[in-house]
């Protein structure tokens, strides 16, 4: 009875650890980024509203790429505390402190209780799952599923389980789920690594071993959770099957289709259209996580000291998290890959981490000493940047310092490469506290004793992380347009024009609740849903533009500050007025605010011409109706179909492909350009 008590304190610990973490981060501000995460947020918002909880889509779009259970788990938030930013990001920062909880469970159970609270202490304050929770992405859920999944694989083939029916139900709930979240890549990690470890055990081809698992009344249990959205998707977006393997602009095969072949096949062998994503290079997806599970990562190599020898319950765990971990780094060597694929590998690596850290030794003293050494270099790097920019001016936000690097952009980590040292001197707050974070790590892990270093550690990495949540402050005007978003609320009713792809000012749709037209958008995520039977028109190019801007309506055109050249020679200087701006980002329109200006004389000096291989691609477009009270070149096509928003919407049939098998998108959050 004594014990009790001891072990809800380990996990009221990991609780508020995580908490003070993850909690705090879904706070706003900082807003929903542009890209992924205000498409995810709205998407969800758009099926709360329309009552469509099969179909995802954007601006009216199918949007075919994803499944579900991410938008489905947003919306419940909605309806539970209304739309909110912080409501949006508050069921995967509830999943990132479960997934803690759970990866503690798991290692008391298979080890003990101090070796599972070192494992949820490496998940609640590793760098790799903070920073790839800071948008709305479901990998942490899948992360959760894939774990819960592995935990129930040794429960149910534990001898000493006395409930391995109730554990092999775990088991296939978990795999079913994970098909809601990422599709076939929730199933094949989890079933591949669990029968490279029965192999290795001798029990793959034992009766015992599958009697217990239940394998048919499992996939039945999965079929049952994951197929019915499957097939009312197949069902509303039809055709309804199609074996091509060619994946090419103009061609419409379906939600089936595009979802199992387009998204898994094709992505896998790096044939996927459209082509708007990159691959980390092998060597450096494999040495990232060094950072990625940094700090703990320094007693990487006390891992190798661990018996993997499967005579014991905490044997057989360290063996099925080696499969784990391999299953899914593999996989990522031979697939396109980005930084945070490998995120269903973190539990495994926290167990086994768990118990090199709980095992202490001289591998662990000499990773407690580099520890120490990188959190001195990192104190002194950013002492001696607070010491180099204390003189420095900050006009304006954090865009004027900023470089660009379009083509690093398809990598999550894409925009680090924009900081200069200029750039700093807008940090000055949170580079100072992740200065005293450091400072923390340094002295209290210097020959420090075991739980003294990982305690340290900790304190260092909670309060690095409150550093970084008061830089995405900072950063809020650039990574996001919701200033924009705000000044189009203040302003007089008009119709909205998006200049490129929606994703680039994605923020924009989520904080004003608004439909746009999009100019030169018809590429990248939504090339495939605009071929869609039906789907709503809501492409011009710059021709209708050029018609439009001049009428009597009042309309509001977002585009970015590289856009300028090109919008200054389509609709002139003098038909510009600048409501507001941000981050580079600018919010014009035709009919003249009280408060709108010209664009200055400053900020046209620093126009310069875009290089040609950055130049904006060009999408012509072919118009088959008549409107008469529409302008020629902005006419629907006869067929267009109705979409209710608050603009008319436009044809817009490609005459010319927006793409090619072999053409390279670069998509940045301001501008999307096209390189062959």
């Amino acid at each position: 009875m004594g014990v009790r008590p001891r072990s809800w304190s380990v996990y009221l610990a990991l609780l508020l650890i995580a908490a003070s973490v993850y909690l705090i981060g879904t706070i706003s501000p900082p807003s929903l980024s542009d890209d992924v995460d205000s498409v995810q947020a709205q998407i969800a918002r758009n099926m709360l509203t329309t009552g469509d909880y099969v179909t995802a889509r954007v601006d009216g779009i199918s949007y075919l790429e994803k499944p579900p259970l991410i938008y489905w788990m947003i919306a419940g938030s909605y309806k539970i505390f209304g739309v909110h930013d912080w409501a949006s990001r508050l069921p995967v920062s509830l999943f990132c402190i479960g997934l803690v909880l759970l990866t503690a469970l798991f290692g008391e159970w298979a080890f003990e209780r101090k070796i599972g609270f070192y494992a949820g202490l490496v998940m609640a304050t590793c760098v790799g799952l903070y920073l790839f929770t800071r948008v709305l992405i479901p990998d942490v859920i899948l992360t959760l599923t894939i774990t819960l999944a592995m935990w129930a694989l040794l429960r149910v083939i534990d001898e000493a389980e006395a409930h391995p029916g109730a554990w092999a139900f775990i088991l296939a709930a978990s795999l079913g789920t994970g098909l809601l979240l990422k599709s076939l890549i929730a199933v094949v990690f989890p079933i591949g690594a669990g029968l490279i470890y029965l192999f290795f055990t001798k029990q793959l081809f034992s009766r015992w071993t599958w009697k217990r698992l239940h394998p048919f009344s499992g996939l039945a249990l999965i079929l049952l959770i994951a197929v019915p959205w499957h097939v009312l998707a197949t069902l509303r977006n039809p055709p309804y099957f199609s074996l091509s393997m060619h994946s090419g602009p103009g061609e419409y095969h379906g939600f089936l289709w595009f979802f199992i072949i387009n998204e898994q096949l094709l992505r896998f062998l790096n044939l996927r259209y459209p082509r708007d994503y990159n691959t980390v290079p092998v060597t450096y997806f494999w040495l990232f996580h060094l950072v990625w599970l940094f700090p703990w990562s320094v007693y990487f190599p006390a891992i190798a000291k661990l018996s993997f020898r499967p005579v014991d319950r905490a044997g057989r765990a360290r063996l099925l998290a080696l499969c784990w971990i391999g299953v899914i780094l593999v996989f990522f060597t031979f697939s396109t890959t980005q930084e945070y694929y490998s995120m269903p590998a973190y539990p495994a690596m926290a167990l086994l981490l768990g118990c090199a850290m709980a095992a202490e030794g001289k591998w662990i003293r000499r990773g407690t000493a580099m520890l120490t050494g990188v959190a001195a270099c990192c104190a002194a790097a950013t002492i001696t940047i607070l010491v180099l920019d204390r003189n420095v001016a900050t006009p304006g936000d954090i865009f004027n310092a900023l470089t660009s690097h379009p083509s690093a952009y398809t990598l999550s980590l894409g925009h680090m490469e924009d900081l200069t040292l200029q750039s700093f001197a807008y940090l000055r707050t949170p580079l100072l506290l992740a200065a005293v974070a450091f400072v923390i790590g340094a002295v209290g892990t210097f020959r420090a004793a075991p739980k003294r270093a990982f305690l340290c550690a900790t304190l260092m990495m909670v309060l690095f992380y409150q550093a970084a949540r008061v830089a995405l402050i900072v950063f809020d005007p650039y990574l996001s347009s919701r200033p924009l978003a705000d000044a189009i609320l203040r302003s007089p009713e008009g119709k909205l024009i998006i200049d490129k792809h929606y994703y680039a000012y994605s923020s924009i749709f989520f904080y004003t609740d608004k439909t746009a037209l999009l100019l030169n958008g018809r590429i990248l995520n939504l090339s495939y849903g605009s071929d869609a039977p039906g789907a709503p028109n809501v492409f011009i190019d710059d021709s209708q533009l050029k018609e439009l801007w001049p009428t009597p309506d009042r309309y509001y055109l977002v585009a970015g500050h590289a856009a300028l050249p090109r919008l200054e020679g389509v609709l002139g200087r003098e038909k510009l007025n600048v409501v507001a701006e941000s981050g580079g980002k600018y919010l014009f329109t035709n009919l003249p605010l009280p408060n709108s200006t010209l664009l200055s004389d400053d900020v046209r000096a620093q126009l310069t011409t875009v290089p040609h291989s950055m130049r904006p691609f060009r999408v012509e477009w072919g118009f088959s109706a008549v409107q008469p009270d529409l302008p020629a070149s902005v006419r629907p096509a006869a067929d267009a179909q109705p979409y209710p928003s608050e603009f008319v919407g436009y044809s817009a049939a490609l005459t010319k492909p927006a793409m090619t098998r072999q053409t390279r998108y670069i998509h940045s959050r301001s501008e999307i350009f096209a390189s062959n």
